[in-house]
């Protein structure tokens, strides 16, 4: 019974998840998601409260994201450019994988009506992982692998190009137009911005000369 308990739940988050990032929450009806589901619409209200109670439970959801585990401590072994493009792979994949697309389409859609999604994408999302960035970075400079410089800044500026590449891509499958031209733009920007940064050769041999 219990198992059978779980998997209405779970089908009626799902079925919430692709109404609300295709029609949004506020036009989202109740019995959109019953219908959707297959069930009552008073079915429902046996595993969430209201409406509001769904979108809650997304949300939380969110935190799974592959984009709030970037650093996790297994995947911190690779540096320098191969660390860079993993992270930039990880941004593409995700833009390719439905549950996750609907995600990031909810977050984007709900960013300037719920504070709590706000809070979660400037925490979670993006300063978390820029902070990370940062000290890897800074490594990197201790190194002497890349040039010094603010950190900070460096890491704001590689992550920033990768948010709006994945919303482009999003925002092509949404129109069904090719995003072939898109994609490249990954492995692009993480070879314009390690060459913009790195220390080449001859300035090594400076170093040791001098």
């Amino acid at each position: 019974m219990e198992g059978k308990a779980v998997s209405t739940k779970q089908k009626i988050l799902e079925a919430s998840l692709s109404l609300f990032s295709e029609k949004g929450y506020k036009a989202t009806t109740v019995r959109d998601i019953a219908g959707k589901v297959g069930i009552r619409q008073g079915a429902i209200y046996n595993h969430f409260k209201n409406k509001e109670a769904i979108l809650e439970t997304l949300v939380n959801n969110l935190t799974e994201s592959a984009l709030v585990h970037l650093f996790e401590e297994e995947s911190e072994s690779k540096t320098g450019k191969a660390l860079l493009a993993r992270i930039a792979t990880t941004f593409k994949l995700i833009s390719f994988d439905p549950r996750n697309e609907a995600l990031f389409r909810l977050m984007m859609q709900e960013l300037f009506r719920n504070e709590k999604i706000r809070d979660l994408y400037h925490e979670r999302f993006y300063q978390q992982n820029v902070k990370r960035l940062s000290s890897l970075l800074f490594q990197m400079m201790q190194e002497e692998q890349i040039r010094s410089s603010d950190p900070l800044l460096l890491a704001n500026e590689f992550f920033a190009p990768l948010f709006y590449y994945q919303m482009q891509v999003v925002l092509l499958k949404m129109d069904g137009k090719s995003t072939s031209a898109a994609v490249t733009m990954f492995e692009k920007h993480v070879d314009l911005f390690w060459d913009s940064i790195r220390i080449q050769d001859n300035e090594s041999a400076k170093k040791t000369l001098f």
